[in-house]
């Protein structure tokens, strides 16, 4: 039964996605005698947390005595915006508590365990971890590793081209895979491209649908390219973005965007940034410089290729393209392939003995 009653969690703690910003997502169950007394999830951040939700929509707080509280992951023993779930829990007079995955966050990673255990609480762990670790794959992967997760995604024709030309954008897909990536930018926290796409391209990279929390927009710009801010679609929106610059001479700068100067900018050095400032996910749109310059730094976790079928031939933009002189083969394991609408999506991450541990 303990299984029955964590896939309700699971299915539960899905309803607050998108909506956590930097929590997870967790869902929470509370059964006794067979019977589910009461549900709750992590609705947004802020809110609150999924066991407070369910004990407090439990219409008989006597019931909840002897109790078995279900949570996907371990109850926090911290005060933040929300006071500490173990405590209201211990209060509530629940006996029970099956944990799916603890929290590898360093400021509750085992804590809240440890102190339920301490108050006489029995706790028991690892009931569908991996279904419920799938729930916050890039929040695991950052509090793991202190890096964010990094995916590159790339739109190509079938002989692996990007652009006719570096300063003319190519449409290359259709309008479902269009459809698609901006529903996709939605579950990273920040959206990188390089300067050449925005000059090329003028996106506006934006998700489907601009939340309380929208992804950060992250424009690489050595030289500062970029910087007309009344020019580019990318600032035209109230939406965050962040210029990572060497150009020292930048003036009326709006309120939304932020200019980062450096003269001497890496990828791993723009990441240690990122990391620093709690971005759990990037989703690097390119383009192929910028991609080839991740792919050197071996800063990255999931490469997500969209392949029109469409040729381009000639010297044309390539995937993955820069001056440098490269001998080695990075190695891919394949998660999926999927069609979307006339296009093919591929999903590969690191082989295994070069991913980090998520």
């Amino acid at each position: 039964m303990d299984t029955l009653y964590m896939e309700k969690a699971i299915e539960l703690a899905g309803l607050g996605k998108g909506k956590t910003h930097t929590n997870p997502l967790v869902g929470a169950v509370i059964e006794k005698d067979g019977v589910i007394l009461a549900t709750g999830y992590h609705p947004k951040y802020g809110g609150k947390h999924a066991e407070r939700m369910a004990i407090d929509q439990c219409d008989t707080p006597e019931d909840l005595i002897d109790s078995t509280i279900y949570v996907t992951l371990e109850p926090c023993n911290h005060t933040g915006k929300q006071p500490p779930c173990t405590q209201t829990i211990i209060d509530s007079g629940i006996s029970k508590v099956v944990i799916a995955q603890l929290d590898p966050n360093p400021i509750v990673a085992g804590k809240g365990k440890a102190y339920l255990e301490s108050q006489g609480i029995q706790v028991v762990t690892g009931i569908l971890q991996e279904k419920a670790e799938a729930l916050n794959k890039h929040y695991n992967f950052f509090h793991k590793n202190q890096l964010p997760y990094i995916a590159l995604k790339q739109a190509i024709s079938m002989d692996g081209k990007i652009a006719v030309h570096p300063d003319r954008r190519t449409f290359l897909t259709g309008e479902e895979t269009y459809k698609k990536v901006r529903d996709e930018r939605q579950h990273f926290q920040a959206i990188l491209v390089g300067s050449g796409t925005v000059t090329a391209d003028d996106p506006e990279l934006l998700p489907s649908t601009v939340t309380d929390f929208p992804p950060v927009r992250i424009i690489l710009d050595r030289r500062g390219e970029t910087l007309d801010f009344e020019r580019y679609q990318i600032y035209s929106k109230k939406v965050p973005v962040w210029v990572f610059t060497g150009n020292q001479k930048i003036e009326n700068i709006p309120a939304h965007v932020r200019v980062i100067q450096d003269n001497h900018w890496t990828v791993s050095k723009v990441i240690e940034v990122l990391q620093k400032e709690g971005i759990q996910s990037v989703y690097v749109e390119g383009g192929g410089r910028i991609h080839d310059a991740f792919l050197e730094a071996n800063m990255f976790e999931e490469v997500i290729t969209y392949i029109s079928s469409k040729l381009i031939g000639g010297r044309a933009v390539s995937a993955f393209s820069s001056d440098r002189n490269n001998l080695q083969v990075t190695p891919l394991t394949l998660q999926s392939v999927e069609t979307v609408g006339e296009d093919i999506r591929i999903v590969s991450r690191r082989a295994e003995e070069t991913c980090l541990q998520d």
